[in-house]
């Protein structure tokens, strides 16, 4: 049986584990600052912890600490994209956005993904495993410590089907939010979904202010089963079912995102459709340009296709934004530096 990961006990586990191995509640508060506010990558830092109590730590338990396997920086808009390495030598990636209204890191949730999306790099090898909490606050914390700047917002849109990793990623909604930790605000939280619907109504229940973006990506089941395999076992109107559920529940407008595919799904019609979809729900629209990745022969939509996609829905009364594209020269897009760099090793 492997080592307690001091990382992903939550604030009344780790007062529960220092009761176990007879310690006063007090070192429980001060562990879990160390590790979530002081953003500690060893017992080693605790300096407020007796040496011997340190030593226990060090030598009984462990405490995540992602590697930095690679960072590139864009000279565009200085987005930086960190490429971390696990434990287990599996390597994940996660990405600083910088903007005026604060820094936005976007974490994956899975080493790899097993959902197929045909646009999307991340699919691209399978799915390995899943992210525990621990590594997921971790992306967050090393991007903190090493940029030097404080993280305000978090998406979790990277690798992986976050919905596909139910308790870890509850688990990290909850810790990423404790006062006890970085304390970010749950409307400052966005979970992406490519459609799981079972899963989008048992966290519409659990009644959290967390933003919820659909991966739509199609106007209508038939273009969305070409684009999405995930549309072959819940259907368009089965997820926009489970939308309406998590808005009724929360009271949190839904964002649709819809990548844009030149020539597949770009058309009037399909803005038409969309705007049709969409118009009665209480949504946002986030238009993304297609990263054209190596492995598919998926193209960007022309930028007039896509301010007339765009023109055309705001018509409809539709609240729509075009997705800044950042990062574009070092391999911004989902996926592509990690597969990059699996590629070379």
């Amino acid at each position: 049986m492997g080592k307690v990961d001091l990382k992903t006990l939550d604030f009344q586990e780790m007062k529960a584990e220092m009761a176990k191995i007879g310690e006063k509640p007090f070192r429980a508060g001060q562990i879990y600052q160390w590790i979530h506010q002081k953003l500690a990558d060893s017992p080693n830092e605790m300096t407020n912890l007796s040496k011997n109590l340190r030593d226990t730590l060090t030598e009984h338990y462990d405490c995540t600490c992602l590697s930095v396997a690679e960072v590139l920086t864009s000279q565009i808009d200085g987005t930086q994209k960190y490429l971390f390495e696990l434990k287990d030598q599996n390597v994940i990636e996660s990405v600083l956005m910088r903007y005026k209204h604060g820094n936005s890191v976007c974490i994956s949730s899975q080493v790899g993904c097993k959902m197929g999306c045909r646009f999307c790099a991340s699919t691209i090898g399978g799915w390995t495993r899943n992210l525990t909490a621990a590594e997921m606050l971790d992306q967050i914390y090393r991007i903190q410590k090493l940029s030097g700047e404080r993280v305000s917002n978090v998406v979790v849109m990277g690798t992986g089907e976050p919905l596909d990793n139910y308790d870890n990623i509850l688990k990290f909604f909850q810790m990423l939010t404790d006062e006890h930790g970085l304390n970010i605000s749950q409307r400052n939280i966005t979970v992406s979904t490519c459609g799981i619907v079972p899963r989008m109504k048992q966290l519409a229940d659990e009644q959290l202010q967390i933003t919820l973006a659909l991966s739509l990506h199609a106007s209508n089941q038939a273009k969305r089963l070409e684009l999405m395999p995930i549309s072959n076992k819940y259907s368009l109107d089965e997820v926009i079912d489970a939308c309406k559920y998590y808005f009724e529940k929360t009271g949190r407008r839904i964002t649709f995102e819809y990548s844009l595919v030149g020539g597949v799904n770009d058309k009037k019609e399909d803005a038409d459709e969309l705007a049709a979809l969409v118009k009665p729900l209480n949504c946002h629209v986030n238009l993304i340009p297609v990263n054209p990745i190596k492995e598919r022969d998926y193209v960007q939509s022309q930028k007039k296709v896509i301010d007339n996609f765009k023109n055309k829905l705001e018509k409809c009364g539709i609240n729509v934004t075009i997705r800044r594209e950042m990062g574009r020269d070092i391999n911004g897009a989902c996926g592509q530096l990690r597969r990059s760099y699996m590629e070379k090793v």
